[in-house]
């Protein structure tokens, strides 16, 4: 039911802790490390299929021969394309043992550090030259620099100046591209500093081969990063290999973008999500720490792991949606949360069928809401028998239980049913606008006879943003079940603001809540405070980021969340619907999501209430391109 999304990039990062030759050795496979990082890879493919890549470093190769290497795919199934390609010679291996030397020689993608990518494309298109990871090229070992990453910078513009500024000439303004140059820009800083201190006109007089070493070895990566980030607005996790062997993982100081990582006595490891990294590794979830926000995961070549600040500290809104709609549903921590989002709507639904559970029938769509509706089902039960305990209870105390009234009183069982099948062979991409919504509308089959003309059938989702396949498809699929009713709940709040940070969702008519909002408005005849906003952010173009105003949510203050979940609901139904039955429409309150995931308060695609000066800019270019008819993307 949910609408496609662009969102979340998967990132993967594997280091081998010992010998190439010991792998070979003890697990029986030279190529161990390339092949967790497909797994780490596979296990996150829910967050990208648009591309993949991934790059390796092999240490301690001779001068002339090639140290870092890279792999991308932007064609369908790209992570088996990329692997297939990467483990293309491992079959003509000797069977005999080897050392080191003669491994990364013999296979083009046996080495010691990886950095894996799954691209999810937005708004450039699906082409290789945006498949993460990025390479910039030096013949200094320590100056060569790979970077794959799931970020979005709210000032790439501002940032893209800046180096300008510096006197450099980047190919690309895009936030991917200004991270790999600004992280390059300050890494040749670090190799300057570090080259008058340690160079022939220093007191060491380092030079050649032996100064190219030092200044490896004492590479201020933290350093690096923090002069990189200084000015950074946006939500990231990235992570950068240097052609010397050191690595980095790097988390945005609000926590928005996910990272963990792990490490044994054989391997550090990194991942978008906790779940895989816990699976591969075969270790209990809580060995499998988050990267602190604003902090970096440094490894360096000789092995030496930690974690230091390296981005100015901010408030930590850890992004709420992202736990929602994209994560993997198997941490333990993401499915108590789903659960509990499913719990919390129960008692509204209860109320909204008059607690007539005989005659309602619950179900869900799309699989990713299967787990908030064994909450919802859960707790559904346990209000219902709670209410006939109190029932008995009070007849007990007055003395009037009968036998038959006791037999009356019996708890009702929720109906449960699986009521809408996703046909997985059919695919709604083709492009032509008819010929897709017939498409799309034949995705479902529904099991018929499960539902009858007096129940009132309630379908749980995991999110309802812009409404468009429940009015091309479930409603009308649904409706042929024939309720009384069709009650459809969505386990996150109504989506009323751009995101800039951890999804990209920068059109506010996207929005089928802001769409509601403004049909009110006019039927209303409010439409006049339109203008009145776009003046007001018009006005405020130029003026600094700590000065910017949400004037956006005035047109959601007039207005109850009941009021817009009415009007979601006619909206979404098709006119030439011919079921005549009753569609509503509930979302989940902002109050019970906080509730539900205490430590995760990033709500600003439901509240307008954003993690950095940025998002507020973003917001005031989402509402004008929308007035100037402009689909253009906000930042």
């Amino acid at each position: 039911m949910s609408d496609p999304i662009g969102h979340e990039c998967g990132l993967a990062f594997v280091r081998l802790k010992k010998p190439l030759a010991w792998y070979a050795q003890e697990k029986d496979d030279p190529a161990w490390g390339l092949r967790r990082l497909h797994l780490l890879m596979q296990k996150q493919r829910n967050r990208g299929q648009d591309g993949a890549g991934l790059a390796v470093v092999k240490f301690d190769m001779p001068p002339g021969a090639t140290f870092l290497r890279r792999l991308r795919s932007h064609r369908d199934n790209a992570i088996e394309r990329v692997f297939s390609a990467a483990a293309s010679d491992l079959s003509k291996l000797p069977a005999t043992p080897m050392d080191d030397a003669e491994l990364r020689k013999r296979a083009d993608f046996i080495g010691d550090a990886y950095i894996g990518h799954l691209r999810y494309g937005t708004h450039s298109g699906r082409a290789i030259s945006h498949c993460h990871p990025l390479l910039r090229k030096d013949n200094t070992l320590s100056k060569n620099l790979a970077i794959a990453g799931n970020f979005n910078m709210t000032n790439s513009q501002e940032l893209f100046q800046r180096l300008v500024d510096y006197g450099l000439s980047p190919v690309g303004d895009s936030d991917t591209q200004v991270v790999l140059e600004r992280v390059g820009y300050c890494l040749d800083l670090e190799h300057r500093h570090l080259r008058a201190t340690m160079g022939p006109d220093s007191f060491l007089g380092l030079e050649g081969r032996e100064l190219a070493e030092a200044i490896s070895k004492e590479l201020d990566i933290g350093r690096v990063l923090r002069r990189a980030a200084e000015d950074w607005d946006g939500g990231w996790l990235f992570a950068g290999l240097l052609g010397s062997g050191d690595a980095f993982i790097f988390r945005d100081p609000s926590g928005i973008r996910p990272g963990f990582w792990y490490e044994d006595d054989d391997v550090v490891a990194a991942a978008s999500e906790r779940a895989p990294l816990a699976t591969i590794f075969d270790v209990p979830p809580d060995e499998v720490p988050a990267i602190e926000p604003g902090h970096a995961l440094i490894v360096r070549r000789d092995g030496t792991t930690w974690t230091e600040r390296c981005a100015p500290e901010q408030p930590v809104r850890q992004c709420t949606f992202e736990r929602i709609y994209f994560s993997r549903g198997n941490d333990p921590d993401i499915y108590e949360e789903r659960k509990e989002l499913g719990r919390r709507l129960a008692r509204p639904l209860l109320d909204l069928v008059d607690w007539d559970v005989p005659q309602t029938v619950y179900s869900f769509i799309p699989n990713t809401a299967e787990t908030a509706y064994y909450g919802l089902v859960q707790e559904t039960q346990r209000l219902v028998r709670s209410r006939q305990v109190e029932n008995v209870w009070s007849k007990v105390q007055s003395g009037s239980l009968t036998r038959e009234q006791l037999e009356s009183l019996s708890t009702p069982q929720v109906r449960s049913e699986k009521v809408a099948h996703k046909d997985q062979r059919l695919r709604t991409f083709i492009t032509h606008g008819h010929a897709r919504r017939d498409l799309v509308a034949h995705v479902y089959d529904i099991t018929h006879h499960i539902v009858t003309p007096d129940d009132t059938l309630v379908v749980l989702d995991d999110s309802i943003v812009r409404g468009t396949t429940l009015r091309e498809s479930i409603v009308t699929i649904l409706s042929r079940l024939n309720p009384k009713r069709i009650v459809i709940a969505s386990s996150a709040p109504p989506i009323m603001y751009p995101d800039c940070y951890g999804i990209d969702m920068s059109q506010l008519q996207g929005f089928i809540a802001f769409q509601a909002a403004v049909t009110l408005l006019a039927d209303r005849g409010d439409a006049s405070l339109l203008d009145e906003i776009e003046a007001d952010c018009l006005a405020q173009v130029d003026l600094p980021l700590d000065q910017l105003q949400n004037h956006v949510g005035r047109i959601y203050e007039r207005f109850t969340p009941e009021e817009i979940q009415d009007q979601i609901a006619v909206l979404v139904r098709p006119t030439d619907l011919p079921w005549q039955g009753q569609l509503r429409i509930v979302y989940q309150s902002v109050e019970n999501l906080l509730a539900a995931m205490p430590e995760f308060t990033g709500d600003w695609y439901f509240t307008g209430d954003y993690p950095t000066p940025g998002g507020l800019r973003v917001l005031n270019r989402a509402f004008l391109n929308w007035r100037a008819g402009s689909d253009a993307r906000a930042y």
